[in-house]
Parts: C-alpha cells; structure tokens; sequence
C-alpha cells in the first residue's frame, strides 16, 4: 500500500513537472532576453569614447532640401539626432522616419533641437527630391534637415565618422543597405547615449520598431533628448 503512494505521488510530480517546467524555462529565457536588451534609465548619458576621447561628430558641410549648405556650425548648441537613409528606400528608411516624425513632433518647434538626415544615394537625392520627400512626411520643422552630397563624403561620414554601416549592394532590395540607427549628439558636437545594466554605453538607437523590447529607441531618445536639452 505504501509503495503504491509512492508511485502515485511520483506519478503527479512527473506530471506537474512536464506540465510547467517548460513554462518556467520559457519564462526565464524570456525575461533574460527582456534584460539583456534593456537599457538602464535615470543615468547620466555616457559619451562614446574613442582611444580614450571622447567622440565627436566631424566636420561636415551638405546641401539640405532646400539648396542651402547646412554643417557643424548650424547644429552649435543644438541637441540633435543623426540617421542614414535614402528617399527610394523600400523597406527599413519609411520606419526610421516614421519614429524621427515622432522626435520632430515632439521637440521641432524648439531652436535648440534639430536632425540631420543623410542620404545614401546621393546620386537619386537631389535636394528638389528631398523636398518632395519633407513634404511627403509633412515635415513642418526648419531644423530638421535632409541633406546630400558626393557619395564618398556621404559614405565617409557614414562609416568613419560614426561607425554607422552603409554600402552599395545590388542584390538587396532598392540597391544599398545601411543600419537603422539614431545617433544623439549634444550641444557641443559629442556623441551620447543611455548605458545597459552593465553600465556600457548602448551608442546608438535603434530607429526600428522591436516587438521583443518593451521600450523602443525613439522612447528612449524621447526621454534623453529632453536630459540633454536640460544640460
């Protein structure tokens, strides 16, 4: 009769256990993955550092969508937001811009904020093509900035001055591929960001939307433009 206990109870704890083992399993990896992404709010932004200095936009100078030069002097004592895109973009350039309408509805009316939108495919994005593109995603902002230029200053900027990939690729659809990247820079030229939880800078921000996140980049910018704009 005991040894029959026994069994029975073995019988209901192999049970429970492949009943909700797998869930307890699932529901840590999960939450590890949550963590592993999630940035730590309520810190000082770090700045991005390079063989110990700290990063700095360098010198640029563009045509916008307007035919007026636009450079490094016309961000001084701006927070503002930098991205890589193209106006025949099919797939990842219609989100990122959809989240910086977001930021530029938020902050465009302020003098001390802007965002420079590079082109990858300058040789298409012509400032006339840019202005179409401003004016199809209503842009109303005189900071917000959609700017052109040679293609190896463009990609100079791009791969060396922020370490944001972008390149030429047939294969992949609308010719080039790039990150979808925001990248925040303060009033004096400086590249900043959140850290993770081990205190490692994040760099930059996602411009994408992210399911498995529960707060995006362009939420994360919403709050720490605001920090920089204080500072």
């Amino acid at each position: 009769m005991k040894n029959s206990s026994y069994i029975g109870l073995i019988i209901i704890l192999i049970f429970f256990g492949f009943l909700f083992i797998p869930k307890i399993i699932d529901r840590l990896v999960n939450n590890s993955q949550v963590e592993s992404n999630r940035s730590v709010p309520g810190k000082p932004l770090a700045y991005i550092k390079l063989n110990g200095e700290a990063k700095k936009v360098p010198d640029f100078l563009m045509l916008n969508q307007d035919s007026l030069f636009i450079g490094n002097e016309d961000f001084k004592e701006k927070v503002y937001l930098a991205e890589f895109f193209f106006t025949r973009c099919p797939s990842i350039c219609p989100i990122m811009n959809k989240n910086m309408k977001i930021l530029d509805d938020r902050f465009g009316n302020r003098q001390d904020f802007g965002i420079a939108s590079f082109t990858i495919d300058p040789d298409n994005d012509k400032p006339h093509v840019l202005k179409k593109y401003a004016e199809d995603y209503d842009v109303k902002s005189q900071n917000w900035h959609f700017l052109t230029d040679k293609k190896s200053k463009v990609y100079e900027l791009a791969n060396l001055g922020f370490s944001i990939f972008a390149g030429i690729n047939p294969a992949v659809a609308g010719g080039f591929e790039h990150q979808g990247y925001f990248a925040l820079i303060d009033k004096n030229g400086y590249i900043r960001s959140r850290v993770d939880r081990f205190d490692n800078p994040i760099v930059y921000y996602s411009g994408l939307d992210q399911i498995h996140l529960e707060m995006q980049g362009v939420d994360m910018l919403l709050e720490d433009v605001e920090i920089l704009l204080k500072e």
